[in-house]
């Protein structure tokens, strides 16, 4: 009787433990489960109708190449963005070099650069002016009104304020006025009605406003154009379920001109193809925030 109890207690004992691993593996896999809504935003860099209009196809896509439900929720500035992916509110994120530096930072490590378009191993920004103003160079920027887009902007604020100091130009003590605009569109808009002498604002912005005849270039002209340096990405939160992940990046990654859809939403995304990006990429970008003091 007495052996018929120990075995009746080790078989107790073994389903009470087996219990516990499932229950284990049951919150782990929970917290690993695929949300049912992919809840989507990107930085405020253009007008709101703007940044809605380019995502509408690529959110449809997408819909159709994860069978979830996407989600646009814009959000009000820059900081807002990165707080939101920190905290797991938003599940992907258009973010710039220095919002996904910033993002990386507050989380600990824990966001993850799926991709980037080509064009952003390679991302420059421009320095604009009024046509007749004189301005031909940096240097002549001194005693001068300048616009910068939002102030965690990377090709709108980081990278130019970077190649100034590089130039030796401190803003804050060489200029006459700095400002912030809030995005690239409304840089351009700022100098072009002369309420700055000139302003920075990322190439892509500019060439997407002359080819759309949304800025007079005899009026509104080019006089600097950075080096290149790494920019924009599609960023997700690490905790993210890794099968997720891979079918996101999958996703982006087979979008080709060849085909209407693509080309479709490559052109509204201003972009070539896209292809894989990795953190590393972004430690100039790092290196830059943290020589002008902005990385906090």
């Amino acid at each position: 009787m007495s052996k018929l109890l120990r075995q009746v207690s080790r078989a107790l004992q073994g389903l009470a433990a087996a219990t516990v691993a499932a229950a284990a593996f049951g919150g782990a896999a929970q917290a690993q489960t695929a949300p049912q809504v992919l809840r989507v935003t990107a930085i405020p860099d253009e007008s709101p109708t703007e940044l809605a209009r380019k995502f509408a196809p690529l959110g449809k896509y997408l819909e159709k190449e994860l069978g979830v439900k996407v989600e646009w929720t814009p959000v009000t500035d820059y900081a807002a963005a990165v707080e939101a992916v920190v905290n797991k509110k938003i599940d992907l994120a258009w973010f710039g070099g220095f919002t996904f530096v910033q993002a990386n930072v507050r989380s600990g490590g824990k966001i993850v650069p799926l991709v980037q378009r080509e064009e952003d191993e390679k991302f420059r920004s421009v320095f604009v002016t009024d046509a007749h103003s004189g301005i031909t160079r940096l240097e002549d920027l001194k005693g001068k009104t300048l616009s910068f887009g939002s102030a965690s902007s990377t090709s709108g604020h980081l990278m130019p304020r970077s190649f100034l100091l590089a130039a030796k130009i401190n803003p804050e003590t060489d200029l006459k006025r700095v400002s912030f605009s809030g995005a690239h569109d409304a840089t351009v808009a700022a100098v072009a009605s002369g309420k700055v002498d000139a302003g920075a604002l990322n190439i892509s912005v500019w060439e997407k406003l002359v080819a759309d005849k949304k800025v007079d270039t005899s009026a509104v002209k080019v006089f600097y154009t950075t080096p290149p340096f790494y920019d924009y990405n599609w960023s997700v939160h690490a905790d993210m379920p890794a099968a997720l992940q891979a079918k996101l990046k999958a996703a982006f990654l087979k979008l080709s001109p060849a085909t209407p859809e693509g080309k479709e939403i490559l052109e509204l995304q201003r972009a070539t193809k896209f292809v894989p990006t990795k953190p590393e990429n972004y430690t100039g970008i790092k290196a830059a925030a943290e020589n002008a003091g902005l990385l906090k």
